[in-house]
């Protein structure tokens, strides 16, 4: 009989045991709750690029403060980077300084779309697609993606039959993915239309040259038609052959009035 008592005894000291558990419990779920884990940070996509191979492309993104902004705010909604290898960019960099500063950070945007795409996922888009250069209507920045068996192709209206080709895929994680490509991607908003024609030189204005000066080419001769005013250049000796010809027949002689002159002078004297 004495058992019982105690039996209720330990009875009685768990159920006081358990509001404490259940508080410490309470407590540390709080506690939890109060600290999550933080979220990953963004990928760097500039150094991912370096680490590819687009270690020049990423140094002239990183370089232009309009194009890495973009770059770095594309990542969080998605993106899809077409870099030019090291030995691709290299020969480009004459027309790249020529460009303007706008220029610049266009071109470099021209090489992203704001679109995460896997390499099977691009395989089965042929057609065109905007850029993160494209700015609705008033510039439009666009290339056209074209496939090939199982090769990616990127071309554009200045680059013509001369597309840029996918030759690794640098980075491929949701919601990044970089490619290298083995040449650059030139917009027909920054470059000339591959095939137009050069333009016809402008005809050299018929301008005299400055005094003192003579024209090496003179022009050619022109012979004068001919008119009255040829018999003005007759010699003397015909001009006189046609007087006596032409000489009325009752006209005295000037040889003969000469002499009747002389006679009259004699007589006198």
């Amino acid at each position: 009989m004495r058992r019982f008592p105690l039996a209720a005894a330990a009875a009685a000291f768990l159920f006081a045991l358990l509001p404490l558990a259940a508080a410490a419990a309470t407590s540390g779920g709080k506690a939890k709750a109060k600290a999550p884990a933080a979220p990953p940070a963004p990928p760097n996509i500039t150094a991912l690029m370096s680490k590819g191979g687009c270690k020049a492309f990423a140094s002239l993104v990183e370089a232009s403060p309009d194009a890495l902004s973009t770059f770095r705010s594309a990542v969080e909604g998605g993106v899809t980077a077409f870099c030019p290898a090291d030995a691709a960019l290299r020969p480009f960099m004459p027309n790249y300084r020529n460009l303007s500063a706008d220029g610049r950070a266009s071109l470099l945007l021209f090489h992203a779309v704001p679109v995460y795409y896997t390499l099977a996922g691009l395989k089965a888009s042929n057609g065109p697609m905007n850029t993160l250069a494209t700015d609705g209507s008033s510039r439009n920045y666009n290339f056209t993606v074209q496939n090939v068996g199982d090769q990616v192709s990127i071309r554009t209206e200045a680059s013509g039959a001369a597309a840029a080709r996918v030759r690794a895929t640098v980075y491929d994680r949701d919601p990044v993915a970089i490619y290298a490509v083995d040449a650059v991607l030139e917009p027909v908003e920054l470059f000339d239309p591959a095939g137009a024609p050069a333009p016809a030189p402008a005809p050299a204005a018929n301008v005299p040259r400055a005094s003192g000066r003579r024209a090496r080419h003179r022009p050619r001769h022109v012979a004068d038609s001919p008119g009255p005013a040829a018999d003005d250049d007759a010699a003397p000796a015909d001009q006189r052959k046609n007087a006596k010809k032409n000489a009325a027949p009752g006209a005295p002689c000037p040889r003969w009035l000469a002499a009747v002159a002389v006679a009259a002078a004699a007589a006198l004297v």
